[in-house]
């Protein structure tokens, strides 16, 4: 007697559990997803080197170098090596993920640089070989002798002084020199391109904003560019800020100082309390402040009308000097929404009142009396006449 009951049942759903459920994914070979990339570097700067590789199992991976002309000598690297000049970061996950950094670059660190990768069990066997159990990946990377250039030294401008000139000359170089230009911050300065080993700028009316970072750059036909660093300092000028701010009671009043100037100022914020300027007590917690760069911001929130109003200063303050501005801080009562509301009621009730006053006071003579009669009256004089007429027919 056969059986058809539960059994077949639970078989089914045991079969669409497995179906559902994942299985052990299926083994994958290391294979690179990033790979690094040959450099020209120059003395005394710093290259990196990244490498990506996926795999399942994760693959390990690994750092080896080989000197110039001598590929075939590979040595592990390691973090630290190198007098602490070598730094190599690993991270596993579903990817493994590799960077090796070398600063201080010198002329020996020209060579052949390899990233290895492997998941096979046996890559660690030294019976087998690295060749068929380890993936490669290399780049080669040039370190040329650093240009030498002559630069100006550091200069501090101030206001409505002399005019400053900024130089600069090449008298090394790796390659053949193919143009020259100024950068000031970050960004090249127009027009100041040309292919000389001789470069100047001048900053004709020197003002704080036109301190900052200033560089020559020399760009060459086979190697890196090169360049020289001059800084021009200034007291930090400030050219922005709110003189007064008015909030209500309750709300958040916001100030803040931008300024330019060269290095970039350390900023405070102070409070007038007594008549002097004092660092802002935050016991309260209600006040914050942003510092960035050239800018700054102060935040007071949830205001009392009794403890912020006042006068608050912002000073900055660089290596050369110090400025500073205030701002007047001005908190409304509750109420201050309802105050022109009030004042036009006030000028209602008064203006009733005036008119009542004088309906009240007006003179009695111009007030008619209702005894009266409305019409004029007449007087005996009419009657008179009528008889006085009557008298004159009787003597004719």
């Amino acid at each position: 007697m056969s059986r058809s009951g539960p059994l077949p049942a639970a078989f089914s759903l045991l079969l669409v559990t497995a179906a559902i459920l994942p299985g052990p994914a299926a083994a994958q070979n290391a294979g690179f997803v990033k790979s690094p990339m040959s450099e020209t570097k120059l003395t005394g700067d710093a290259f990196e080197l990244y490498c990506d590789v996926v795999g399942n199992p994760t693959p390990e991976i690994q750092w080896w170098y080989a000197e110039v002309n001598r590929a075939e000598s590979f040595k592990q690297l390691w973090d630290g090596a190198r007098k602490r000049r070598v730094t190599i970061n690993t991270a596993y996950g579903a990817n493994g993920v590799s960077v090796l950094r070398i600063i201080r670059l010198t002329l020996e660190d020209s060579g052949t640089y390899e990233c290895r990768a492997s998941n096979d069990p046996r890559r660690n066997d030294l019976r087998q070989n690295p060749s068929i159990t380890w993936i490669r990946a290399q780049a080669t990377i040039s370190v040329l002798q650093k240009p030498r250039i002559n630069a100006s030294e550091d200069v501090v401008i101030h206001l409505y002084g002399p005019a400053v000139t900024l130089q600069c000359n090449l008298t090394t170089s790796p390659s053949p020199l193919s143009a020259s230009y100024w950068v000031k911050n970050g960004e090249e300065i127009p027009g100041t391109r040309k292919s000389s080993n001789t470069t100047e700028y001048k900053i004709l009316k020197p003002r704080a904003e036109e301190s900052g970072e200033y560089l020559c750059v020399f760009v060459f036909s086979n190697s890196p560019i090169a360049n020289a660093t001059i800084e021009v300092r200034a007291t930090p000028d400030i050219t922005g800020h709110k003189r007064s701010e008015n909030k209500n009671e309750g709300q958040e009043a916001l100030m803040y100082c931008k300024s330019v100037g060269f290095p970039h100022p350390e900023w405070v914020w102070r409070k007038k309390v007594n008549g002097v300027f004092e660092d802002i007590n935050n016991s309260s917690g209600r006040f914050f402040i942003s510092n960035k760069d050239n800018y700054t911001e102060l935040s007071i929130t949830n205001l009392q009308i009794n403890e912020d109003p006042g006068e608050y200063q912002c000073n900055a303050t660089n290596q050369v000097g110090s400025v500073s501005v205030t701002t007047i801080l001005r908190v409304r009562s509750h109420l201050a929404p309802l105050w022109p509301f009030l004042g036009i009621l006030a000028e209602i009730v008064i203006l009733v009142v005036i008119i009542v006053v004088y309906e009240k006071r007006k003179r009695p003579d111009e007030v008619p009396d209702d005894d009266e009669p409305a019409g004029p009256m007449k007087t005996n004089s009419t009657n008179n006449h009528k008889d006085k007429n009557l008298r004159q027919r009787n003597t004719n």
